[in-house]
């Protein structure tokens, strides 16, 4: 029984030429992974052949299966994708990593659809090297969003740390287009989102959200740019009628640099920078990026693919070990929180059925 409660966890290789395969083999390396979960690696056994000879890392083995049943409960596997011939070439950017990086996330999201998998844990893509006709997207919570929204949800790009959560209203999306997609609606989708994620997926029953500015000094009252007073505010007093409890909008530079953000679950900022610069200097080596709102669950760790890194063997595990973890926290969250709002509905039921009688 114990084996088979083990979450099956789907990990695919990235860019093969950055730091992926060290992270992933760090990681999996220390054996007290597989008490908890089954990770099975989507890539090239080839690739990470050469990259623990590289990292001269002995007693640690991947084991080969062609699909995820097959799976060795007790070890890591490896299903081979693509190529088996493909050439690694170290920190270089080049087509044939990008179509290497391409098959496996193919294969993996195929397997998670067919629920051979649990949860998916995407180590660093090259965005660049990875476009083709069959991958036109600015990065895997585009493409994950594509492939599993069911309800035309949105993927919520969140980072997550130990001391801060993060979530953007505007992702990749160039700076001078930003202000054109902050609105009261997309703002209050993005609270919604960022709320129900907190509840269901990080067991916080009554979570609080700080929301920060656009401008600088969050506008200084209308002074330094107007977006506060009509759009941010009047779209928080419309959460705060849904039942969502949100703070703000706070100066992004004081609120960080304070230390603020230590009052709050979660915090919701404007655009891609705002959010991800500030919590990478606070929780770079250890930080999870986790894509919300989507039936599927996701993480990675939020580093890229390191080129500069590359061959040296001290690239840091951390954040890729915990970008595993939260996935497994997420995954028993989530079952948890199903079966919380099961019981409420089955209580509600009967006191309805009291009160009939």
């Amino acid at each position: 029984m114990e084996e088979i409660n083990k979450i099956r966890v789907g990990i695919t290789q990235g860019d093969i030429n950055g730091i992926g395969y060290e992270v992933i083999i760090k990681t999996l390396a220390d054996s007290r992974v597989n008490e908890f979960c089954v990770p099975i690696v989507y890539g090239s056994s080839k690739a990470a052949a050469y990259h623990r000879k590289a990292l001269n890392i002995e007693n640690f083995n991947l084991n080969v299966i062609n699909t995820p049943s097959e799976a060795n409960t007790k070890r890591s596997n490896i299903i081979n994708c693509g190529d088996e011939n493909i050439k690694v070439e170290l920190a270089k950017s080049t087509e044939e990593a990008g179509m290497a990086a391409f098959l496996a996330l193919e294969r993996a999201t195929a397997d998670l659809r067919d629920g051979l998998i649990d949860v998916l844990v995407t180590a660093p893509i090259n965005k660049k090297n990875i476009q083709s006709d069959k991958f036109h997207f600015p990065g895997h919570t585009e493409y994950l969003q594509d492939k599993f929204a069911t309800n035309g949800e949105k993927g919520l790009t969140m980072l997550v740390s130990d001391v801060l959560r993060v979530a953007v209203v505007t992702g990749h999306v160039p700076v001078r287009q930003i202000s054109s997609y902050i609105n009261v609606d997309s703002i209050v989708s993005k609270l919604k989102d960022l709320n129900t994620s907190l509840k269901q997926d990080f067991a916080i029953q009554r979570p609080r959200i700080a929301v920060l500015g656009l401008n600088p000094h969050a506008g200084n009252n209308g002074v330094l740019g107007d977006e506060e007073e009509e759009i941010i505010i009047p779209a928080m007093k419309k959460a705060t009628e849904l039942g969502i409890t949100c703070f703000g909008p706070y100066p992004a530079d004081g609120f960080f640099g304070a230390g603020s953000f230590k009052n709050f679950d979660a915090v919701l900022a404007m655009y891609h920078d705002q959010g991800q610069t500030p919590f990478k200097c606070i929780a770079m080596e250890s930080g999870v990026n986790y894509t919300a709102n989507l039936p599927i669950i996701r993480t990675s760790p939020a580093h890229g693919t390191a080129y500069d890194k590359v061959g040296i063997g001290n690239a840091s595990e951390e954040s890729f070990r915990n970008a595993l973890y939260l996935a497994c926290d997420i995954f028993n969250c989530r079952k948890q929180y199903v079966e919380l709002s099961k019981n409420k509905l089955k209580k509600q039921e009967v006191e309805i059925s009291g009160q009939v009688e």
